[in-house]
């Protein structure tokens, strides 16, 4: 067992403030029912609290995306003055499984944001109550060799492959060990087979 000073690192645990229930001074917890709830009667904006590369594929519509590698970017982020004109405006906060939304929303309050929610149970939980039928579009990054999920048969395909252009859902690593950036390509089986796909910055390296 190794204890650590933050279960997600945002880089920020002298801020952050914990009890026997979690994350002290977070946002208010909405399911998915209660966050329909809420956009039908305001107008609300949905922010990302992923890495970027995660929502190129899956997202709910018209969200925020900060340009984000890892979480703790997000504290510069935040600190930049680029989401100032939400601080008085509903925003709906949401991760995977709401771990990280959990100390993103509190950091949030913490700047002014005055009325800051999160997503409970994340796009996981709201992806099995309502599927591809209501608010999210998209696939589902995941830390695991499944590398995306989709909720049904229908889900939208966001993103094209950088390759050759063909829409795709599928991430997957730049070919180059030193480079940790994530890439949109073609899954089907073949295609693209032996070639090292890199990142621009990395391509135009070599």
């Amino acid at each position: 067992m190794k204890v650590r000073d933050e279960i997600v690192s945002f880089g920020a645990p002298g801020e952050l403030r914990v009890d026997e229930h979690g994350v002290v001074g977070g946002g208010t917890r909405l399911d998915p029912e209660q966050l329909h709830e809420l956009t039908a009667r305001e107008d609300v904006t949905f922010f990302d609290g992923r890495n970027e590369f995660e929502a190129r594929i899956g997202r709910f519509r018209g969200a925020v995306v900060p340009d984000v590698q890892n979480t703790r970017e997000f504290v510069a982020e935040l600190d930049s003055g680029r989401y100032d004109h939400l601080k008085d405006r509903p925003v709906v906060t949401y991760c995977t499984g709401g771990v990280r939304c959990e100390v993103l929303t509190s950091l949030m309050i913490d700047r002014g944001f005055r009325e800051v929610y999160q997503l409970d149970g994340g796009i996981v939980r709201y992806g099995e109550r309502f599927g591809d039928d209501g608010l999210w579009e998209g696939s589902l990054y995941v830390f695991d060799k499944r590398g995306e999920v989709e909720f049904s048969d229908h889900a939208a395909v966001l993103a094209s492959c950088v390759v050759c252009g063909a829409p795709s859902s599928h991430l997957q690593n730049c070919a180059d060990p030193q480079c940790r950036e994530q890439l949109v390509v073609c899954r089907v089986a073949g295609v693209h087979d032996g070639e090292r796909i890199l990142c621009a910055a990395h391509a135009a390296a070599a």
